[in-house]
């Protein structure tokens, strides 16, 4: 799925004309943004989080001249999906049903 399908989808099932859901998307995503790059972790219950993972600098090699090479420090934002992402993802839905079953008749 791609940004444009995201904001029409959105758009379709909110009933909100597109300049907005594109507004709302655009926000979201430039929130996320902003936190990842003050060092801030993004949780999104149900769905998962983002986190900064810092790498040291460290002496690496060119791979078509052989030549060392000085690579300096990072980050990368890290994407760890949820619980229910991953179950979702994962399980087919007869099996998430019967889970849910299971649950249900435990308590």
């Amino acid at each position: 799925m791609t940004k444009s399908q995201l904001i029409r989808l959105l758009a379709k099932q909110s009933g909100a004309p597109v300049q907005d859901s594109s507004k709302v998307v655009r926000i979201f995503f430039d929130s996320i943004k902003g936190a990842l790059q003050k060092g801030d972790k993004v949780e999104i219950r149900g769905f998962g989080s983002f986190i900064l993972k810092k790498y040291g600098g460290y002496t690496g090699r060119n791979p078509r001249t052989g030549e060392s090479v000085r690579v300096g420090k990072k980050k990368l934002p890290i994407f760890k999906p949820g619980k229910e992402l991953r179950e979702r993802i994962n399980d087919s839905k007869e099996t998430v049903e019967i889970k849910k079953q299971v649950r249900k008749n435990a308590k």
